[in-house]
């Protein structure tokens, strides 16, 4: 095992009907289907879509950091 770590981030867009914490609840569950040694996420942007002067879905613009595998 190494004494250090390497780390790279990707940015995904999780959505939701429900709430906010769901769009990040969604994106992280879809993401760690392809995306090994996940530790932490940033929400870089929130916005949502309006369908009859109420919330359609939100959406969240997300980076995830991850472990490089072996460091």
């Amino acid at each position: 095992m190494s004494d250090h770590h390497v780390y790279k981030k990707v940015e995904i867009v999780g959505s939701s009907k429900k709430s906010i914490e769901d769009a990040i609840e969604n994106a992280l569950e879809e993401c760690g289907k392809s995306v090994r040694n996940m530790e932490w996420f940033e929400v870089m942007e929130t916005r949502g879509h309006i369908v009859d002067g109420k919330v359609g879905h939100y959406q969240v613009v997300m980076k995830v950091g991850f472990r490089i595998k072996d460091s």
